[in-house]
């Protein structure tokens, strides 16, 4: 079974950068992709940037600002997040997916853009 733990969400002002992390336990392997969704207040989950080997797929409101990466033991993924803006506002989910399609979600972190 695969548990996914995020942290490193908060308040932050427009502008400002936040740095989340995700640690997985139990049977991950590095063939698994990993990434981060989010979700604001009556809006539907969306794809914010995933990861899996050497492709990394991103939703369009996020390119050149925000950038995902792997930790060497491959069971981490952090997501640095620079210019935030108040649309930026939401729960963001940690996420990894298994080749054979099956799916694992953390109970997500709240970023706040506001002033």
């Amino acid at each position: 079974q695969v548990q996914l733990m995020e942290s490193g969400g908060g308040l932050v002002q427009p502008g400002g950068s936040l740095r989340l992390s995700c640690a997985a336990s139990g049977s991950i392997f590095s063939f698994y992709a990993m990434g981060w969704y989010r979700q604001a207040p009556g809006k539907q989950r969306e794809l914010v940037e995933r990861i899996s080997g050497s492709m990394t797929n991103y939703g369009d409101s996020v390119k050149g600002r925000f950038t995902i990466s792997r930790g060497n033991a491959k069971n981490t993924v952090y997501l640095q997040m620079n210019s935030l803006r108040p649309e930026d506002t939401a729960v963001y989910y940690c996420s990894a997916d298994s080749p054979g399609g099956v799916w694992y979600w953390g109970q997500g972190t709240q970023v706040t853009v506001s002033s």
